[in-house]
């Protein structure tokens, strides 16, 4: 095989349509747009779903479920890669160093997939309710960090 006898492989190219260029071409005349209608036109346009005035399927079908946006910077950590940790304290932070969870994670939450044989403190890290019975049950402890609410004010009374 030399690089100059290189071809593409048969069939896998084939010629553009050279459409209204007569009728030899097989393509004059209405060059493939059929007879009359808005698509046969130039700036014949319909936007994508459009029925015609009837309303369309996308609209007539319910609305379902909802898409978070912060779900893929929260990060998902075994009770198994918590036990290979030397820390005794781990937080977000820990995690991130220990190249555990992305250096984007904005939140972690560990889960109940391994086992932890040893005493450690999560602190400010989701926990759930198995991973929680498992780190207690090793001689640890979970600390949740409170978030603020807000206070709401009351209304000035009136003079």
């Amino acid at each position: 095989m030399r690089l100059n006898t290189l071809k593409p492989a048969a069939g896998s190219k084939s010629d553009r349509h050279r459409v209204g260029r007569g009728i030899g071409s097989g393509w004059g005349k209405t060059a493939g747009r059929g007879h009359k209608g808005q698509k046969s036109r130039a700036g014949g346009f319909h936007k994508v779903g459009f029925e015609g005035g009837q309303m369309p399927l996308h609209r007539r079908l319910p609305k379902r479920g909802f898409t978070s946006l912060s779900r893929r910077y929260v990060e998902v950590v075994r009770l198994g890669e918590l036990d290979k940790l030397g820390a005794e304290e781990i937080d977000l932070m820990v995690l991130k160093q220990a190249g555990i969870v992305g250096t984007h994670a904005i939140d972690a939450r560990v889960i109940a997939s391994g086992q932890i044989k040893r005493s450690v403190t999560v602190r400010g890290v989701g926990v759930t309710a198995g991973a929680q019975k498992a780190i207690e049950g090793a001689g640890g402890s979970v600390v949740a960090i409170e978030k603020a609410v807000p206070v709401k004010k009351l209304p000035a009374k009136a003079k």
